[in-house]
């Protein structure tokens, strides 16, 4: 994102030069240095609306990636806790019935 901030900030410097070299060594009348005046700044707001539009497109692809890859995280910790809740609750179960058989041992003796 940093590269497209100075992309942004090296195209309004470059517009803001050309224009004021335009103005300086404009050989037209008043009138048709402020059309084309007019018509450069038209162009640069335009170049300016694309850069920004490509800007917010770009980091709306990146939050969505990272959004996507949090799910993802997410969603392999909730699959390895649910392993492990059944791993836990098989030895569980499998200590209960050898408790069982331990206290059945017991009452028989």
């Amino acid at each position: 994102m940093d590269n497209s901030g100075n992309t942004l900030v090296g195209l309004i410097a470059g517009a803001a030069i050309g224009v004021a070299l335009g103005v300086l060594f404009a050989p037209d009348k008043g009138e048709v240095t402020r059309k084309k005046l007019a018509e450069e700044a038209e162009a640069a707001r335009a170049n300016l609306s694309e850069t920004a539009s490509d800007l917010k497109e770009r980091v709306e692809d990146a939050l969505s990636s990272e959004s996507e890859t949090l799910e993802n995280r997410m969603e392999r910790l909730l699959s390895d806790v649910s392993y492990k809740a059944d791993d836990v609750i098989s030895a569980l179960e499998k200590k209960l019935a050898e408790l069982k058989a331990r206290n059945k041992k017991l009452q028989k003796s």
